[in-house]
């Protein structure tokens, strides 16, 4: 099933899917759910981070609601690709910047602060809760700012997370997503 962007000027365009497998993409269920919790806790989509981005399916969809910036910051080269065509898809590269490097070595290159920080990090990944509470540290979360964090339903999130209190998690199948306000 091909993956689409689901609001904003450029709903219901096709995107380009995983660059290989083990790759898990935010299903559209997901993303959709996503937008109308931050949407219902009046979340700011200014300027947003897109952390472990994979095909860049959720800073586009914040691109195409009104944000006006988006950092996506993605390791995988085959992953970059995806996401700068994709990007192209939806015309929305002149208010991006992708940054093909891991989320610990795009810290001190990211210029926050940024209003959404959304992270879709590996389910294996060990260190993901030690990086974003770096991002928190220091001050790419803006005051007031929200993180919304996809994990497993097998991992549970701390309550607080370098000072930010947790606002909700939802579970969708497998996938928990977090919220961090």
């Amino acid at each position: 099933m091909p993956m689409r962007v689901i609001g904003g000027t450029a709903g219901g365009l096709i995107l380009k899917g995983p660059p290989r497998s083990g790759v898990r993409p935010t299903s559209d269920r997901v993303r959709e759910s996503i937008f109308e919790i931050l949407k219902a806790h009046e979340a700011d989509l200014e300027n947003v981070l897109d952390l472990f981005s994979g095909t860049g399916a959720m800073g586009i969809e914040a691109l195409s609601r009104g944000a006006e910036h988006c950092d996506f910051v993605e390791s995988d080269s085959k992953a970059v690709e995806v996401i700068r065509e994709n990007l192209s898809r939806t015309h929305l590269k002149d208010k991006s910047k992708v940054l093909p490097v891991s989320v610990a070595r795009a810290m001190d290159r990211l210029q926050g602060p940024y209003s959404l920080v959304v992270a879709d990090p590996p389910y294996e990944y060990d260190r993901a809760e030690q990086e974003l509470a770096g991002v928190i540290e220091k001050g790419l979360l803006a005051p007031g700012g929200t993180l919304v964090v996809e994990h497993s339903k097998r991992k549970e999130w701390p309550e607080t997370l370098a000072g930010r209190p947790q606002l909700l998690t939802r579970r969708y199948g497998d996938t928990c997503v977090t919220f961090y306000r």
